[in-house]
């Protein structure tokens, strides 16, 4: 520090300072006081296939790498032109610093300019606070100085050098400055660093002196300036000969504009996880970056799900539509297509239908009805009857205008439940929605996966909610899965900067059915495919599912599962109310659900193997069922009366594609009154329900 202190006193031109530089050398905190200041890295996201989807986008570009990926070319010239002594040094470069002392005496005694070393530049890049390391003063340097000869007593030249190269600014470019080589070599010329040659290693080593200034894209003879002071520093140096520095300045900039930070692969799967991180581990985490995020996305299975929806819908005129996929062994998320264009322009959005999307599902909700009976009554579908009739306005004791129809006005007389599911008869299952009670019914979808916000009115089980195609999937993934509900995820693993995993994808799920009743249900839901309202989805290997339409076909759903994939089809207009022609959800949806499974299938065409203890129900009896007997269920409240008196009235008669929850009316008489938009369906109106016993969802 004696020969710091001696030129620092010739550039002040005081000769009693030396006690206030001591002073202040002295008041500098140890380095091993200081932590390291975190500039954060971009977080790389990639797919199932390990191919990356993107990075998530910063104003900051920083990406680490090893002092071995980067060429010896490179860390020669850096050192060439900032700090040719740098081996020889502990930290501080006397020379160096009196030259510039001396410059500024006869300059006019202003402040310390030059004389940094490699050492000093990271110690201010990393250590000194922003306040003091944006300040151009001997302060700051006396205290850099000491700093660097403590960091030099601590840590090797290479951890020196290595961070240094990982935390230089080297410019901005469309608004994000790349930090360190990883990210410039990119940035700069769209190529690794371990690839750069010595024209452009000269090239992007004189940047950091003045980013802006040197900057090729803007600047190119400045730049080229600047290389040639680099390449001449080098042959000083003795690391390369004039000839090889002949040649480097002849050779052209080589700077490539490119998209290797922007360009994202699947935007709205991409988007998606970036939420799902943020959810997770919280904004701050995921902006400071420095992750490796490992998805469930599968490019393939992406690809022919937009090749499905796009042969069928999206094209100018038609209906939208989107499409949700899940792996029910594990809950992991292998595709979310729309038929949308991704982006802000004219005819595109940012906006994903298949998770973000909350539409009306018809008759497809049929199948929390379905489940209800099965587990918390021990309901035999195929033992328990409805007379399928109108259900003509005062048919619910309380709500004297809500009625409901079958979509083709025809009736059936005493039919199964199965046959109701097969035929998607809607009076069946809005009397067995009554018997079963709706508290019971909303319990079962939220208990297989629905998460949007339920009313338990009579109208919720023909559809007349808001869900996504996602929670559509997810809960039907419940049944396919042998009754373990696994919550969807699109992240398997996250891997922090200091090497820590957090596992995300090995969820072991909750047991929400027994496998024999999972398996009963299925039975009952294959009859749809092979014999009723979905055959458009039959690609000719074991499957079961359930079409939704809605009123006044504006909404057309299929959601439907083999033992390996769950898949959930949404079609509509995405901010319209319009009416499609033959919009039913075995005409629209069906045919969707049926190209992608055929080749996302990729070959399977296995059954479910039945249960070890299969499960055994017995008809129930309700209010309104027409078998059993009365004693059978009259025990487990199964009258299910409906809840509230007067007339709850719909004003949501269209669907919207909510981006934002709606306001719910105020509900005179009747409806639970929870606050909460009763979303549309086949009901006319929206009514509270009752709330019987029965077994509670394990």
């Amino acid at each position: 520090m004696a020969v710091l202190v001696g030129v620092c006193a010739v550039g002040l031109g005081l000769a009693g300072v030396t006690g206030w530089i001591v002073d202040v050398a002295d008041s500098a905190p140890n380095i091993n006081q200081l932590k390291p200041r975190d500039q954060g890295q971009l977080s790389e996201v990639f797919a199932a296939n390990g191919t990356r989807l993107g990075y998530i986008r910063a104003d900051v570009l920083r990406q680490t790498v090893s002092l071995n990926q980067i060429p010896r070319i490179l860390t020669r010239a850096t050192v060439a032109i900032e700090d040719r002594r740098f081996w020889q040094h502990g930290g501080i470069d006397f020379e160096g610093i009196l030259r510039a002392g001396v410059q500024d005496v006869f300059g006019g005694g202003r402040n310390i300019q030059g004389g940094s070393t490699l050492t000093m530049q990271l110690v201010r890049n990393i250590y000194l606070p922003y306040k003091l390391a944006d300040t151009r003063s001997i302060k700051r340097k006396i205290i850099e100085a000491k700093l660097a000869e403590e960091l030099e007593s601590k840590r090797s030249k290479r951890w020196i050098l290595g961070e240094y190269l990982n935390d230089v600014d080297y410019g901005t470019v469309g608004g994000e400055t790349a930090i360190g080589v990883g990210a410039a070599s990119h940035v700069f010329f769209d190529k690794p660093v371990s690839k750069l040659d010595l024209a452009q290693a000269a090239l992007l080593v004189g940047l950091p002196q003045a980013p802006s200034e040197y900057n090729p894209f803007e600047f190119p003879r400045l730049a080229r300036a600047r290389r040639h002071e680099v390449l001449t520093a080098m042959v000083k140096s003795d690391y390369i000969t004039q000839a090889q520095a002949n040649a480097a300045n002849r050779s052209p900039l080589q700077v490539k504009p490119n998209d290797t930070y922007s360009k994202v692969v699947e935007p709205y799967d991409f988007d998606y996880v970036r939420h799902a991180l943020i959810q997770r581990f919280g904004i701050k985490t995921v902006e400071q970056g420095g992750l490796k995020v490992y998805t469930t996305i599968d490019p393939k299975a992406q690809a022919e799900a937009e090749q499905a929806i796009l042969a069928h819908e999206g094209g100018p005129g038609q209906p939208a539509a989107a499409l949700a996929s899940v792996d029910p062994r594990n809950g992991h998320i292998v595709a979310l297509a729309t038929s949308s264009k991704y982006g802000t322009g004219a005819g595109e959005t940012t906006f994903n239908y298949a998770w973000q999307g909350h539409r009306q599902t018809g008759s497809a909700f049929k199948v929390f009805a379905l489940m209800t009976l099965i587990h918390d009554y021990d309901g035999d579908p195929n033992k328990t009857d409805y007379n399928s009739h109108l259900l003509a306005p005062g048919w619910l004791p309380g709500y004297p205008t809500y009625s409901v129809h079958t979509a083709e006005l025809s009736y059936q007389g005493n039919i199964s439940v199965t046959r109701a599911t097969t035929t998607s008869d809607n009076t069946v299952f809005a009397q067995l929605a009554q018997d079963l009670g709706m508290e019971k019914v909303t319990a079962t979808a939220h208990a297989m996966g629905i998460t949007s916000p339920l009313t338990n009115f009579p109208s919720e089980v023909l559809g007349a909610v808001a869900v996504s195609p996602l929670e559509m999937a997810d809960a039907y993934a419940t049944i396919a899965s042998g009754g373990i509900h696994h919550p969807p995820t699109a992240i398997t693993k996250v891997v922090f900067p200091d090497g820590s995993v957090v596992n995300m994808g090995d969820s072991k799920g909750n047991r929400v059915f027994t496998p024999g009743e999972a398996y009963a249900a299925t039975q009952v839901l294959k009859t749809v495919i092979t014999s009723g309202t979905g055959t458009a989805a039959n690609y000719g290997c074991p499957a079961a599912g359930k079409t939704g339409t809605t009123s006044n076909f504006t909404d057309a759903y299929f959601a439907g599962f083999t033992p390996q994939l769950t898949t959930a089809v949404w079609v509509g207009y995405p901010n319209a109310t319009t009416t499609m022609a033959n919009g039913f959800g075995g005409t629209l949806a069906a045919p969707i659900w049926h190209d992608y499974m055929q080749v996302a299938s990729h070959g399977f065409c296995g059954d479910w193997t039945a249960p070890a203890v299969p499960w055994h129900g017995t008809a129930f009896f309700g209010r309104f069922a027409t078998t059993g007997s009365p004693s059978s269920n009259s025990a487990n409240g199964g009258s299910g009366t409906a809840g509230g008196s007067g007339t709850a009235t719909n004003p949501y008669n269209n669907p919207t594609l909510y981006q934002h929850t709606p306001q719910p009316p105020t509900k005179p008489g009747g409806g639970n009154g929870n606050g909460k938009p009763p979303g549309f369906g086949n009901g006319h109106s929206p009514t509270g329900g009752g709330s019987p016993g029965g077994k509670k969802h394990p």
